[in-house]
């Protein structure tokens, strides 16, 4: 194995939308271990690429590492179709047969469904009360499928999910009876505030900081998981290469927990925020070590990001706490590259 990659030990995974595969630089191909591709989709009960331009990159990446695990990530926010195709044994059969199609003719270890989220409508998509049974039969059959595949092919595709961070999203699900079926879950610690609240915040923190009323954080996520019987060796957690940014903020706290005048919209990305916002243009850097996250003020707006010294963190808790990894949102979001360095750095030291 080649010096700059990473152990095996630790998964350090990657969200690639289609039009960035082209522009993922081999260096950076050869620092993650896995690469979800983003996003396929549920078409008439079946998982639809037709709309993906640059699969004919992956053979390049596969080039680059022959260690990385690819995967196509089904699903996104607002992407529906799920709860209709895992509703009959026809539907179901039929996502398995489209997958196991896909993992023949590309080079392609696994699926990651994205389903947001089992039993909630909220992004306009159908949901049912029966999508909590549905997902895990959903899920089974596709186990099932691709471990027919793996004996006619002697190899093992992975099935993995990504999954919500806090408690709607174990009452969603037979998280017990799911994990079984899947190689590892990975847990979309970011946006844990933003959209939804006007209250300001942390989106991607380690750690609940004094004085914060939504008590989630990547700590407390891990401990539901767990809780609800997901193997701590399955849980990867997630990092944000992206920011949450609240305007008409009090000028109290350094913006710190204020209700603002503005839901926490989608922020600038990482390459943005270095280029003009950390310690520029009037605004400020501050750490909470409480939470062990960092963020932006500059009298009225307040921004919620990951840094380098937030992520070494989370890689540190990866290993204290015998979690499989991190994960990120999204590769496109730093051409500085420095995060997914901290990532590779901190795992791998």
């Amino acid at each position: 194995m080649e010096e700059n990659r990473l152990k095996p030990s630790y998964i350090s995974a990657g969200y690639v939308g289609d039009s960035w595969l082209p522009k993922v630089r081999e260096e950076d191909a050869k620092k993650l271990t896995h690469l979800n591709i983003a996003f396929g989709h549920v078409v008439d009960d079946g998982i639809s690429i037709r709309h993906l331009k640059h699969l004919d990159s992956l053979n390049t990446l596969k080039q680059h590492n022959p260690e990385l695990v690819i995967l196509l990530s089904v699903g996104g926010w607002s992407a529906g179709g799920f709860s209709e195709a895992a509703s009959t044994a026809e539907g179901r059969g039929r996502m398995a047969a489209t997958a196991v199609d896909i993992l023949r003719e590309y080079p392609i270890d696994g699926i990651d469904l994205d389903w947001e989220y089992p039993c909630y409508g909220v992004a306009g998509i159908g949901a049912s009360p029966a999508d909590k049974t549905n997902f895990t039969l959903l899920l089974k059959e596709l186990r099932e499928a691709f471990d027919r595949l793996g004996t006619e092919t002697g190899r093992h595709y992975l099935l993995t999910i990504a999954a919500g961070a806090d408690q709607y999203y174990i009452d969603g699900t037979e998280m017990e009876q799911v994990q079984k079926y899947l190689d590892f879950i990975q847990l979309m610690t970011y946006d844990m505030r933003g959209g939804f609240q006007t209250l300001t915040g942390h989106h991607t923190n380690l750690h609940v900081a004094t004085g914060d009323l939504f008590r989630i954080s990547v700590e407390a996520s891990v401990r539901l998981y767990v809780q609800a019987g997901v193997p701590r060796e399955k849980i990867v957690i997630g990092a944000a290469f992206y920011s949450r940014m609240w305007k008409n903020v009090p000028n109290v706290n350094n913006g710190l927990h204020q209700m603002a005048g503005t839901a926490g919209g989608y922020g600038p990305e990482f390459t943005a925020l270095a280029e003009a916002f950390i310690n520029k243009n009037g605004f400020t850097r501050f750490w909470d070590d409480e939470a062990k996250a960092p963020y932006l003020f500059d009298g009225q707006c307040f921004i919620s990001y990951d840094d380098e010294t937030s992520l070494r963190h989370k890689a540190d808790y990866v290993k204290q706490e015998g979690l499989a990894g991190i994960m990120f949102w999204e590769y496109k979001c730093d051409t500085t590259f420095r995060l997914l360095d901290a990532i590779r750095q901190e795992l791998h030291s």
